[in-house]
């Protein structure tokens, strides 16, 4: 399997007065990425997803906003406007208006064999947010399938993006670590999650995540190449062959017994 030609990254988070709160990690960690890519500065566009949302991204790379350098043209970045609770049908509509963009503008790419390559294969989808159960700015990869735990914005994803309807389609999930709450009542996590970050712990999203950001993103990447889901662990080498068990030889001599030869 090859890998995608384009790669989606999506954060979930809350706008407004959430901005700022542990719940909008994902969308710190963007920015924090955007600057490790050298990207311009995120500007809303109604492009993807019918809402406006901050995106950046390069001229090369189905025509949203922003410019940039060549090496960078496969990657379309973009915050959720939406409230984390009803992130979901905004995320499956910019997944399906990237698809048609590029079936429109990637219908010439084929594979080894000379065969159109579908759009579905040429595009990949990097859902990035915040994660109670990792200290804070640990990134962690989980395969798409794998248990929302507790999430409303994966939870709505997971409603509004179904794998049955795209069962080829690349997506994976990152995480950013944002500590936990001393109990995990559900009223303390909501006040956990939604408190204003401090002055250290944006510095830790702000100024550590991007290398560690990119190198993640290059992982998934690699592992999409090879025809793994992201997240999954690398499959173990093949055992050895066994070796045939030999058996000591007898021969005689002098009418004893001797073993070995």
């Amino acid at each position: 399997m090859s890998g995608v030609s384009h790669v989606l990254i999506l954060s979930l988070g809350n706008p407004g007065k959430y901005i700022n709160t542990l719940h909008s990690a994902g969308h710190v960690a963007l920015e924090a990425l955007r600057c490790e890519l050298m990207l311009p500065p995120f500007a809303k566009s109604r492009v993807l997803g019918g809402k406006a949302a901050l995106t950046t991204t390069t001229p090369a790379t189905m025509a949203t906003a922003g410019s940039g350098s060549g090496s960078d043209a496969r990657y379309t970045i973009m915050q959720s406007p939406t409230l984390m609770n009803v992130s979901g049908p905004w995320v499956a509509r910019v997944w399906r208006d990237a698809l048609k963009a590029q079936g429109s503008t990637g219908g010439n790419v084929v594979d080894a064999n000379g065969e159109p390559v579908p759009a579905v294969d040429q595009l990949g989808l990097i859902l990035v947010h915040d994660d109670l159960e990792e200290a804070m700015g640990v990134l962690k990869v989980r395969p798409w399938t794998r248990s929302h735990r507790g999430h409303n914005g994966l939870k709505s994803t997971n409603t509004s993006l179904l794998r049955s309807e795209f069962p080829n389609a690349r997506w994976a999930k990152l995480s950013v670590g944002i500590g936990r709450p001393d109990t995990r009542d559900k009223s303390s996590v909501a006040d956990f999650v939604l408190r204003q970050m401090s002055t250290d712990e944006r510095a830790t999203l702000e100024e550590g995540l991007g290398p560690g950001l990119l190198a993640t993103i290059q992982r998934i990447e690699a592992q999409w190449a090879a025809g793994q889901e992201a997240g999954d662990p690398p499959p173990k080498p093949p055992k050895p062959p066994k070796q045939p068990k030999t058996r000591p030889s007898t021969r005689q001599t002098q009418g004893s017994t001797v073993l070995g030869a």
